[in-house]
């Protein structure tokens, strides 16, 4: 799916229509040492209960999420496009 590198949206800092850059949402690195993290782990180890494995069904689509940065007071805010793309959303020039 194609998206462009600029639009015309509300700025809620600004209080009105401007344009924005669009920059595709990328996840950061999640913390190896975070309590939930240790958590899965110590979970995965034995016998007992649930354990890895591959799992049987693969998600068809991903919800595409953007990050707006308003050109006029660098305010960001995210959106998401669409419900489910079953394509990467490709952020390009019209």
């Amino acid at each position: 799916m194609k998206f462009p590198k600029e639009i015309n949206t509300f700025c809620p800092k600004c209080n009105g229509h401007r344009m924005h850059k669009v920059k595709l949402y990328s996840k950061g690195k999640s913390r190896s040492m975070a309590k939930g993290n240790r958590s899965h782990e110590r979970s995965l180890y034995g016998h007992g209960s649930k354990r890895a494995g591959k799992k049987a069904v693969k998600k068809q689509g991903k919800r595409q999420k953007v990050i707006l940065t308003c050109k006029e007071c660098n305010k960001k805010q995210e959106r998401v496009i669409g419900t489910r793309t079953t394509k990467k959303l490709d952020v390009k020039a019209k």
